[in-house]
């Protein structure tokens, strides 16, 4: 029997991976559903590829064009995620949740409740509202697999482990475009250089996070939520070839590590086909690479972003949710050419102490709209000390 699918933020990097896997793979495969913001072109191409009837149009004017071009023919398109889910009818096997950012935390909350699985590939659902996903988890009896290598790799390597004998996990990372350049090189450095990966192909965005290392930050947040783990068992290690994505070392001495090829379609394929025999062209091992591995400890002077670890609790709060907005502010801002590369650590630094946010620290989150309102004002004080 075909596997019943939805992927939401279909047009975006891990969703057009699932939507090729699906393509490549389509006798398996009957898709639901697909969505997008707005990038009308792409997804009209991924509706013919991966032959499905339903489209969710999130921008207002998008849908309008989609809704128009659509009209002969015998494809629902819907204005958001809310009108779908109204109309279905059936409970879907396995849902792609990769809408970016906070935008994607109502309907990976309501994927949830219609889904046996879902794959979360939204790093900031994750950080400011894991105890209202995990609420709806444990609610519906959804199954949930973290996409992102690193994630996707911790939970590979302790499924079957009692985490009580975890002694340490260790997240690795690539130090970025600057992890050779001396501090008073990086400083001022244009972002047309902070965005050139050396291993990855990401946004624009992620790519900064990663020159910061603030990425790091956020996965190793993210795991002590998802996996519930202490976390002064997380460690970050520099590890330039980007193979190895996640060690584990347990009280028996036993140490686990986890390593693929830096490509994402790995950790998706073997989410969707979990536990089943299937099959998925890769590299073959390189035993350069192997031989070459490369650890070292990063150096918190250069990524200076490591120290807001010190911040996090073992707990979820609010506070986290002004750390990653933010973040990703001030990121747009460099990116715009607004501010120094240097601004970006020093300014969410400061953002994050102002006194008005002070009482979020120890806050639970209750509800999606108490997050999205705190987003608000955070944007609105970051222009406020950018003069914007």
């Amino acid at each position: 029997m075909k596997k019943k699918i939805v992927v939401l933020g279909s047009t975006g990097s891990i969703g057009s991976t699932t939507i090729q896997i699906i393509k490549n793979n389509l006798k398996d495969f009957n898709v639901i559903a697909i969505s997008t913001n707005k990038n009308i072109r792409k997804i009209l191409k991924q509706a013919k590829l991966v032959r499905v009837k339903n489209i969710i149009i999130n921008d207002k004017k998008s849908y309008l064009i989609c809704k128009k071009k659509f009209n002969k023919k015998k494809i629902n398109v819907f204005r958001n995620h809310s009108d779908f889910k109204k109309k279905l009818k059936l409970k879907i096997d396995y849902t792609m949740c990769a809408i970016s950012g906070l935008e994607g935390l109502k309907p990976t909350l309501d994927a949830i409740k219609y889904s046996s699985t879902v794959g979360i590939a939204n790093k900031e659902s994750i950080i400011c509202a894991w105890n209202l996903i995990e609420k709806e988890l444990n609610k519906n009896k959804t199954k949930f697999i973290p996409i992102d290598s690193e994630h996707f790799s911790i939970w590979s390597l302790i499924k079957n482990e009692n985490k009580n004998n975890i002694e340490q996990i260790i997240l690795t990372g690539s130090g970025g475009p600057f992890l050779n350049k001396p501090i008073s090189k990086i400083k001022y450095a244009k972002a047309s250089k902070a965005i050139k990966h050396p291993n990855w192909s990401m946004g624009k965005k992620i790519s900064v996070d990663s020159a910061t290392m603030m990425n790091k930050v956020f996965e190793v947040i993210e795991a002590q939520k998802i996996f519930n783990i202490d976390k002064s068992k997380f460690r970050i290690l520099i590890h330039p070839k980007s193979y190895v994505h996640a060690i584990v070392k347990f009280k028996s001495g036993i140490i686990k590590f986890l390593a693929h090829d830096t490509n994402m379609r790995i950790p998706i394929f073997n989410s969707i086909y979990l536990n089943e025999r299937n099959k998925i062209n890769s590299e073959k091992i390189n035993l350069s690479t192997l031989n070459n591995l490369n650890f070292s400890l990063p150096n918190k002077k250069k990524f200076t972003s490591i120290n807001f670890l010190k911040y996090i609790k073992n707990k979820n709060t609010l506070f986290e949710t002004i750390l990653i907005t933010a973040n990703d502010e001030l990121v747009n801002l460099y990116l715009k050419d607004k501010i120094n590369f240097k601004d970006i650590y020093s300014l969410t630094k400061k953002t994050v102490r102002l006194k008005i946010f002070k009482r979020y620290f120890n806050k639970k989150p209750k509800n999606p709209d108490e997050i999205i309102n705190l987003v608000k004002k955070v944007r609105f004080k970051i222009n406020q000390l950018c003069n914007i």
